[in-house]
């Protein structure tokens, strides 16, 4: 049975306009169109002009927002629709594309991501939670993934700023060159009421599994049992950090010595002159806090991941 006509806005990431990505945002309203549904699509010269015009396209009656771009676009989608029900649909054409990969939808193959999204519209949205942030730049504001504390955010703004390679391989070679000023800082945590006190130089608070295209920071994050997963590594020199960081993609590190891992519902993290970022985008100076919503997010995908 056909899955009846749907209002469906499909916001396109800027940068997606040129390059090798250029044609899967039409690609995607082509084939949401030929099966029928009533396309919104949106995109505007820079990311805040972006936020404006699919704000306005929300406020009639829609039934799901699609997202054209990478890590950055998802958390566009996630502030706009945490909470209000209405479902998000990714069609990864970004650079790291965790968030995509953690809910089970394919970079790098366009067609596939477009075939996962009209399944879903079929079947129906899978729902999960998302983390919810005070403090920082924004009074509140909403992340899917990961926020990075340490120097892992240094990583991110680096590569945020890198123009070339594209990929994955850009996040490498950012932590490459982080690497010469790798240094320990004191965090004060505070994870459901409890306070900690550690020396660390890489620390995040995880929904997802993945940063930085692949980095399997918090191997046992899952998206829908109400906790954050807040990853701490003790001090270690350069050497033995370049020696731990491979089995970072794999997932291998959790059982070393010098990693732990704390689960939380609500965590605030601060340090002073730390930079958080989430999803790939500044979110401002710690202290932060962060509390996981169970089922606040429902998102267009194989419901069975």
């Amino acid at each position: 049975m056909a899955t009846p006509a749907k209002r469906i806005v499909v916001a396109i990431n800027p940068n997606a306009s040129f390059g090798r990505t250029r044609a899967v945002g039409p690609a995607v309203v082509a084939a949401l169109r030929a099966r029928g549904h009533d396309v919104v699509p949106q995109s505007a010269p820079d990311y805040e002009g972006l936020v404006r015009v699919v704000q306005n396209a929300l406020e009639a009656p829609t039934d799901a927002l699609v997202v054209v771009g990478g890590d950055g676009m998802v958390n566009l989608g996630v502030n706009l629709v945490a909470g209000t029900g209405v479902p998000l649909g990714i069609v990864p054409a970004g650079t790291g594309n965790d968030f995509a990969a953690g809910i089970g939808i394919p970079s790098g193959d366009p067609d596939a991501a477009i075939a996962v999204l009209t399944a879903a519209l079929e079947a129906g949205p899978r729902v999960i939670d998302a983390a919810r942030v005070t403090g920082g730049d924004d009074p509140e504001r909403w992340f899917a993934g990961v926020l990075s504390a340490g120097f892992d955010a240094a990583v991110n703004d680096r590569a945020n700023r890198m123009r070339r390679p594209r990929g994955a391989s850009r996040y490498v070679l950012a932590l490459i060159a982080e690497l010469a000023t790798l240094k320990t800082r004191h965090y004060v945590l505070d994870i459901d009421g409890e306070r900690l006190e550690v020396d660390s130089g890489l620390l995040s608070v995880a929904n997802n599994t993945t940063i930085g295209g692949g980095m399997r920071i918090a191997p046992d994050a899952l998206l829908d049992d109400g906790l954050l997963d807040v990853f701490i590594v003790a001090p270690v020199s350069r050497t033995r950090f370049i020696r731990l960081f491979p089995k970072v993609f794999s997932g291998t590190h959790a059982g070393l010595s010098v990693v732990e891992f704390r689960r939380g519902r609500r965590v605030t993290v601060s340090s002073p002159g730390v930079v958080g970022y989430a999803d790939g985008e500044r979110f401002g100076e710690l202290p932060l806090t962060v509390e996981l919503v169970p089922g606040a997010l429902s998102v267009l995908a194989d419901r069975s991941i």
